[in-house]
């Protein structure tokens, strides 16, 4: 079976068991504070374990984006110097949401590996947990009880809490668990030593293939378990290592799944994989890392110096490093991988075939980036490494390893795996002082101290009206005091509002709340409202607001309708302006970020070129043209997501829908989009739309700004306001454009003519200079202040000199806009035969004129503050020579 095969007989399998087969989550974790990025099968249900949602089906099957290269599951270290660890991989799951348990998980497993796989019965091991009576969680006896007629007692291994207790983090769902293992050596070496004593033993064929969870706790913050309301099954098997152990290789880079990109790889290189450990290892990292760069850059995490962003560009710089130290590759080659890939994946994960030349394109930059500093990073850490070596250490200083990252763009344990290569370590705590040096330098004091949550009343329903309303009645439901930089703050909770709260790059809406207390009435301004933990919360920042809050009552929530209808028309007009996009620059267009005000709405888009004027003209005609049709709004809501992507509607890469999704529809065929902001009931709303800028963000993403109705007239009628004083200016031409053409010849011709005026004075003074000229036995000498108009005029007349005068030493000085000027020049040969330095010498005459400067050994400059000064800097400097 190929891989493509391995892996639908895994979906075919369980959705003839009734599984509901979903999609892959995002690698990127968007909406978990606790992850970096998804890494477990299990990471985009967790919330279904833990009662706090409602599952599709009680029974679901996928296969999983999974990275591992942060925190407690962490497999980078290992990725090319084994044959089985990965950085991105598939993880293959089925799950049950309080249906099945362990009886259905162990049994269909089996029948999985050994009837549709025919896996070899007398190569597999299973384990189970041991126990731990400091958790109060006994020996898992009804596992063993199941597998025993399945393998029998002498293939059952019982597994401590770091094997066979399986949790996803610090805290969340958890859960005892049962291994698969499958020996995978030749028959000679099974019948020498039992597979059994091997397993969990780091052997490279004798490895864990599938495990499966049994989720029965919850881990809280104080580290102790509570029972879930129902127990569910969780299992994870890796697809890589499936691959291996059905295609009967020794290595997960031996499958089709890595295959053809080491053949590409030594199609690049020259080299023949198989034959040295350096360069198989080369090959191994880059065939993995190019995975886990390409989907994170294609679920909308780019390469960044902080967080998960970092964490990208880590993997792709310890990728680029492999090829240039071991492979010879020492021009950009990783991004010229991504069509092979995209190839592959392009029926199971799609997104990266939709943005192949947007991925390619932003891995290709930041190679070229890298590369740049590659190699005198190199050079520097060898010299750091010889030095080490020679002083009898092997451990390089922290403040160098910090030198590499700061200076030449090396992570941290990329330095760590080059030393190693070298037999050397490094001060990791030195490297962390020296950062946290830095962070201290640069950091600022915490913005917001908050006090808890002082809570009014019972409730946990919630309703945001704002769709349909812009003023309801609702109940104050919690409130807490906030001190921030500016003052205080009051984070007021409702139980129903109109407020739309900041989320889709749309901001939240202001307005206020109004109400009596003993017929004596109120008013509390709303100046924005925030989304936390699906709360609304409405930000206040007026005083004392502490007895109004505990005795309110109803209050009535208005939000702003006039600031509300102009952020309604920018976000309504950011979707027609995409579809636009779409048209006039290509398919490939994709959102990377937005932003909408009332003011303005900035678009972050993927495209590698400056767009034209006439492009930016033809999308706002585009736009334009929708907005005159006036279009009205056909609103879904509760849209199944698989339906709304049926029908065709455009999600933005990264993002992570519910099942459920509400549709803005602008003519189906034109704009048809999965969003929650708030929209004009028709385009004609929108009144104009009209670009205000364009530029670049970061390599591969553009951004452009807009405005729409009022703004946009105000815009158009200042820049006709500023025409109008042009015109005025130049006498009301007929012709404005000629007319400023002329002014700029004109301007031209007299700057020629000021220039060639300045040239002619700047020979007077030259031949003035050389009439003065001393004459030593060594070199000849000018030491003079003159009157020259800039100071690129004073380079120009020593360089002059120079030309003509052999061995000559030149110290000028002039005063040019009011501000005191030396320049020093010495001829090459007195600095060589002198020991002479033009730099250090201006140094040292720019202390009379109260400045500072410097320059190279045969030419330097200084400028001042004290113009007093300069003939006492000049009499010095004939006393130097």
């Amino acid at each position: 079976m190929n891989s493509q095969q391995i892996r639908q007989a895994y979906l075919d399998f369980f959705k003839s068991k009734e599984h509901l087969i979903v999609p892959s989550a995002p690698l990127v974790a968007k909406n978990d504070p606790t992850l970096m990025f998804n890494n477990s099968g299990m990471a985009q249900f967790k919330d279904f374990f833990l009662g706090n949602g409602t599952p599709p089906a009680r029974r679901i099957a996928d296969t999983q984006k999974c990275l591992r290269v942060s925190g407690k599951h962490n497999d980078l270290e290992d990725v090319g110097f084994d044959t089985y660890h990965h950085t991105m991989f598939e993880m293959l799951g089925n799950w049950s949401f309080g249906d099945y348990f362990k009886k259905e998980a162990i049994t269909w497993a089996w029948e999985l590996l050994t009837t549709i796989y025919k896996l070899p019965k007398d190569r597999l091991y299973v384990s189970v947990y041991e126990g731990d009576p400091k958790d109060g969680v006994p020996f898992d006896q009804e596992a063993w009880d199941l597998w025993k007629p399945i393998v029998g007692e002498d293939r059952i291994i019982l597994g401590n809490k770091k094997d066979n207790f399986w949790e996803m983090g610090d805290t969340g769902p958890c859960g005892p668990c049962s291994e698969i293992h499958i020996d995978l050596r030749p028959e000679s070496e099974v019948q020498a030593v039992s597979g059994k004593s091997l397993v969990n033993q780091d052997h490279p064929q004798v490895v864990e293939i599938w495990n499966l969870v049994f989720m029965q706790f919850e881990r809280k913050a104080d580290g102790s378990l509570l029972p879930l309301p129902a127990t569910h099954v969780d299992t994870g098997m890796g697809f890589e290592r499936l691959c291996m152990a059905v295609q009967q290789k020794t290595s997960n880079y031996d499958t089709d799944v890595f295959q053809p990109t080491i053949g590409l790889l030594e199609q690049m290189s020259g080299k023949t994989y198989g034959q040295q450990t350096y360069p198989d290892i080369a090959m191994r990292v880059i065939s993995d890392h190019i995975r886990a760069v390409a989907f994170a850059i294609a679920d909308g995490q780019l390469p960044a110096n902080a967080k998960a962003g970092y964490v990208i560009r880590r993997i792709l710089r310890r990728a680029v490093r492999y090829g240039y130290s071991y492979l010879g590759l020492q021009e950009p080659f990783f991004h010229s991988l991504i069509p092979l890939i995209s190839a592959q994946f392009e029926t199971v994960f799609p997104e990266l075939k939709a943005q192949e030349t947007f991925v390619t394109k932003v891995i290709l930059e930041e190679e070229k980036s890298f590369l740049r500093t590659l190699a005198s990073g190199l050079k520097r850490l060898d010299v750091m490494m010889a030095k080490q070596q020679q002083d009898g250490l092997n451990t390089i200083p922290g403040p160098d390893v910090f030198e590499l990252s700061d200076t030449f763009g090396f992570p941290v344990d990329l330095t760590a795996l080059i030393a190693r290569e070298k037999g050397l370590q490094i001060d990791e705590q030195g490297f962390n002082d020296a950062l946290a040096q830095q962070k201290n330098r640069s950091r600022k004091d915490a913005a917001k101290e908050a006090t808890d949550w002082v809570e009014l009343r019972e409730t946990e329903d919630f309703e945001f009206l704002g769709y349909d309303f812009e003023e309801t009645h609702s109940h104050i439901v919690k409130y807490r005091k906030v001190k921030t930089k500016g003052g205080i703050e009051y984070h007021i909770v409702l139980d129903r509002s109109p407020f739309y709260a900041e989320m889709g790059g749309q901001v939240g809406d202001t307005g206020h709340l109004t109400g009596e207390i003993d017929n004596e009435p109120f008013k509390i301004s709303i100046v924005d409202t925030k989304k936390e933990n699906d709360l609304f919360v409405h930000i206040s920042k007026d005083k004392d607001l502490e007895v109004i809050l505990q005795n309110a009552g109803v209050v009535t929530a208005q939000i702003d309708s006039d600031r509300r209808a102009r952020i309604k028309a920018n976000h309504s007009a950011t979707h027609l302006m995409l579809s636009a996009m779409k048209e006039v620059l290509g398919s490939h267009i994709v959102q990377k970020g937005s932003f909408l005000n009332d003011q303005v709405l900035r678009f972050d888009f993927s495209h590698f070129a400056k767009m034209s004027e006439a492009e930016m003209k033809a999308v706002e005609d585009r736009v334009n043209e929708k907005i005159r049709e006036n279009i009205a709004l056909d609103e879904r809501n509760n849209v199944p997501i698989q339906e709304a992507l049926d029908l065709g509607a455009t999600a933005t890469f990264g993002e992570k829908y519910g099942d459920f999704v509400r549709l803005i529809i602008f003519d189906k065929d034109y704009s048809f989009e999965l969003c929650g902001g708030t929209h004009v009931p028709a385009t004609g709303e929108i009144g104009l739309f009209k670009f205000v800028s364009e530029g670049s963000v970061s390599a591969g993403v553009r951004r452009v700004e807009a405005v729409t109705g009022d703004k946009a007239l105000q815009m158009m009628r200042e820049q006709e306001d500023k025409l109008n004083q042009i015109k005025e200016l130049l006498k009301n031409p007929t012709d404005l454009v000629k007319a400023v053409e002329n002014l700029l010849e004109e301007r031209s011709s007299l700057q020629k003519q000021v220039a060639a005026l300045q040239n002619e004075k700047l020979q007077t003074v030259k031949a003035d200079l050389i009439a003065g000229l001393e004459k030593h036995r060594a070199f000849s000498l000018i030491v003079a202040k003159v009157e020259i108009p800039s100071a690129d005029a004073l380079k120009q007349l020593s360089f002059e000199l120079k030309d003509q005068i052999e061995n000559l030493i030149v110290v000028l000085g002039a005063v040019i806009n009011d501000k005191p000027q030396l320049s020093v020049y010495i001829a090459e040969s007195l600095v060589k035969e002198a020991n002479l330095h033009a730099g250090k010498i201006v140094k040292e005459l720019a202390r009379e004129i109260k400045g500072g400067g410097g320059g190279q050994p045969f030419f330097a400059t200084a400028g001042g503050s004290d113009a007093s000064g300069l003939e006492t800097a000049l009499e010095k400097a004939k006393d130097l020579f």
